[in-house]
């Protein structure tokens, strides 16, 4: 199972570059970057506080991927 999401799509609707969003949260541009290409699973917390930031809930920014049925 993959973690995808739409964190690159939302930051251009909201104007946002990494370096934006990372200081928001609390985090560094590398580790947004790396959430973004799938190569880091971020915490429940740190996705949290991104989905806040986008004002939607987890399930609209992150979608599990290949999940047996």
């Amino acid at each position: 199972m993959t973690l995808q999401n739409r964190i690159r799509e939302l930051r251009a609707r909201f104007q946002l570059t990494q370096q934006q969003l990372a200081s928001k949260v609390g985090v560094t541009r590398q580790t947004i970057a790396a959430v973004e290409k799938g190569e880091y699973v971020p915490s429940l917390l740190l996705a949290m506080n991104i989905c806040r930031e986008f004002d939607m809930s987890v399930e609209e920014v992150f979608q599990l991927q290949g999940e047996s049925e």
